[in-house]
């Protein structure tokens, strides 16, 4: 992505001095380097790039400067000698000379104030024009390219990108993609300016490598604006594994200096804080972040955890190990996945109250566990624990939009919709079509979610949460035709999985398909003999066929294990048919959305 050199003389003429770098350049024409940075864009002025050289990025001949300033001038004033031929006699007195001089002294000083303000106002509006263009507000690091030879470390440019995002991301003035959304650009096929545009118009990316042999690693970061393409600093970084953790606050801190953003004095030192880790401890626990960031089964989950396992029993004060600990058994717990939350809900408290304990200033931890109580019902302390995660990373997308299912359970719908939609603002490829889809179902707004999740379904069609999402909306908006044929390409990629299959059961009842659905909720219970099926299934199951003294007892299942779909049993559209009832409404008290 480099820029031309421009007017490189030939090897016979090259000079043996040259200048090299901007500030250099700027010393030697007199100018502040925004000046000459703006002349070598705008006017030509002639400026070359090194190709590979660590000194620096340019460099330019004192002789091409001079020869193109030369240019650059007006021509001077030439001497007025037809006026002075032209002089009366009498102004050749000695008092007409000095009269003139002192009118003329008079003219030129006036001249020379007017001048004086005029360039004090065009340097000004100069500054302000280029501090104006040059500001940037947003950025998106995209992932580091591993450039060890050695496909095994892709977890440690993964993991060291995660990092960076992280902590530039509890910088209050400063907008940052989420490190899910950044890593479908891993080896990315389009410009720096359509990167841009698609993560929502950032003002800048951040790019660059990992090189790692032995115990030592080689980090080189660039940041581009993104409209222009244009490189404006680089720099590389050797350090030893043991340093990890300070290379990642330095790069961090690079670039918030070079961007010029405002830092309070709790995000410098947050940005700055960094305690000692054993290499061993780091690694352990970069595997088990790239493991959670690619797990889709049960399996795969479990090597995350095994990671992060090490990690613990090296360092038992290893605060991210835990966070990580507490998220893949929250994932695992989960409908897709379809562990136990009897089994993994524990293990999800305790880790992530471990790891708030020993760092309560992560913003993620408080984050996890705002969603935990959430699950518990513990309304109140939930919200507590948002607006402190969203304080200490207020540009965080992923807690805006957690926020909005809080406020959906409430039942505050109008705050929720523009809570989401803030958080797809801040990153619109993290906050998918299916996640605003999801909340407007619950406003009872049907059809504005049903585009939502169509415009999702198109661009991600292998998406099984997503096309479940979209099959919920459709049983809503009583297009149950529909809603079987997204459901059905839902289950089978989502391999059969429980709670796609409640959901199909209700399609089938409703599109007058009521022996499919029998069959399928039989599968469901010969599933449940044999191991867990969340009670969530069975509740959509026996709604979608109007069978309330089997729903009722469902949801008193559901009840026990603190199923997820009682947390919006206040605005659930499934649950309008039943809303009358006593039964509905003792349930609704004892979770608390009474």
């Amino acid at each position: 992505m480099g820029e031309p050199s421009l007017g490189v003389p030939s090897p016979a003429k090259t000079p043996t001095r040259r200048l090299d770098s901007w500030k250099e350049i700027a010393a030697y024409l007199n100018r502040d380097v925004t000046t000459v940075q703006r002349w070598e864009k705008r006017e030509g002025m002639p400026v070359h790039r090194h190709v590979h050289d660590k000194r620096g990025s340019v460099y330019a001949l004192p002789e091409e400067l001079d020869a193109w300033r030369n240019g650059r001038k007006l021509l001077p004033d030439e001497p007025n000698t037809e006026m002075e031929a032209k002089e009366p006699a009498r102004l050749k007195s000695g008092i007409a000379r000095a009269g003139q001089r002192v009118w003329l002294g008079v003219v030129l000083g006036a001249v020379v104030v007017v001048l004086g303000l005029f360039a004090a106002y065009l340097t000004h509006r100069e500054r302000t024009m280029e501090g104006a263009q040059t500001r940037i507000r947003s950025l998106a690091v995209l992932p580091l390219l591993n450039l060890s030879g050695d496909p095994s470390q892709e977890y440690l440019a993964d993991g060291i990108t995660e990092a960076l995002i992280a902590r530039l991301a509890g910088i209050h003035d400063l907008r940052v993609i989420s490190h899910t959304s950044v890593m479908r650009f891993k080896n990315p096929q389009i410009s720096v300016p359509e990167i841009a545009k698609s993560l929502g118009g950032v003002d800048a990316i951040v790019e660059g490598s990992v090189v790692r042999e032995g115990s030592h690693i080689n980090v080189r970061i660039q940041l581009i604006r993104a409209a222009t393409d244009e490189h404006f600093w680089s720099q590389t970084y050797d350090r030893e594994m043991r340093d990890a953790l300070t290379l990642e606050s330095e790069l961090a801190q690079s670039i918030a200096e070079k961007i010029s953003v405002t830092l309070t004095g709790q995000e410098q030192q947050r940005l700055t804080g960094v305690r000692p880790v054993a290499p061993e401890v780091y690694e352990n626990y970069l595997k088990g972040r790239f493991a959670l960031n690619q797990a889709n089964t049960k399996a795969s989950f479990e090597k995350s955890i095994g990671d992060f396992d090490a990690a613990v029993k090296q360092d038992p004060s290893f605060a991210p190990a835990y966070l990580g600990l507490a998220e893949a058994y929250f994932e695992l717990g989960t409908v897709f996945v379809g562990a136990s939350p009897a089994e993994t809900r524990p293990k999800v408290i305790a880790n992530a109250r471990k790891a708030l304990e020993l760092d309560p200033d992560s913003a993620d931890a408080h984050g996890l566990w705002a969603d935990i109580l959430r699950s518990e019902w513990d309304w109140g302390q939930a919200e507590t624990e948002y607006r402190r995660a969203l304080e200490l990373a207020p540009n965080s997308a992923s807690a805006n939009a957690e926020y909005a299912l809080w406020l959906s359970c409430q039942g505050r719908s109008d705050e929720a919709i523009a809570r989401v939609r803030r958080a797809r603002e801040l990153d619109p490829i993290a906050v998918s079509g299916a996640g605003v889809a999801w909340i407007l179902f619950h406003a009872h707004r049907f059809p504005e979610a049903i585009r939502e999740a169509r415009s999702e379904a198109a661009a991600r069609p292998d998406s099984a949460g997503t096309l479940l999402t979209l099959g919920f909306v459709l049983n809503a908006n009583n297009e149950p035709a529909e809603a079987v044929t997204v459901l059905e390409k839902a289950y089978a990629l989502s391999k059969g999985s429980p709670a796609v299959a409640g959901v199909l059961i209700r399609a089938y009842a409703h599109a007058g398909r009521r022996g499919d659905a029998l069959r399928l909720l039989e599968e469901l219970k010969q599933r449940k003999s044999k191991g867990y099926v969340p009670a969530a299934a069975f509740v959509n199951a026996y709604l979608g066929l109007d069978d309330k003294e089997q729903a009722f007892a469902a949801l008193e299942d559901a009840y026990k294990e603190k199923s997820n779909i009682l947390q919006f049993v206040k605005t659930h559209p499934y649950f309008d048919p039943i809303r009358s009832d006593p039964r509905f409404k003792d349930l609704v008290r004892r979770i608390g959305l009474n």
